[in-house]
């Protein structure tokens, strides 16, 4: 199966859709490489950056779900390389 290397970049402006952020995060845990967190509380928002080796279909579902959350936006950037298992 073809992966690809990629960076979900998340912007979350409220603290209404954390535990649906989290959950969906779970639901791709066996994709996800590592993520880090980082609050802004001078600005009240977080930043969040997730690096995932999944299947490109894979990848758009969870940044498009993630993105379809209340006070969430999201950026995905992939490497220009392709990995394969």
């Amino acid at each position: 199966m073809e992966t690809r290397i990629a960076q979900v970049g998340i912007i979350l402006n409220s603290n209404e859709s954390v535990d649906e952020l989290n959950h969906l995060l779970s639901q791709y845990a066996q994709y996800i490489i590592g993520r880090m967190g980082i609050p802004y509380r001078e600005k009240n928002i977080s930043i969040i950056s997730i690096a995932m080796d999944a299947p490109g279909d894979v990848i758009s579902a969870l940044s498009g779900k993630l993105g379809m959350l209340p006070g969430v936006s999201t950026k995905t950037i992939y490497a220009k390389t392709k990995q394969t298992d």
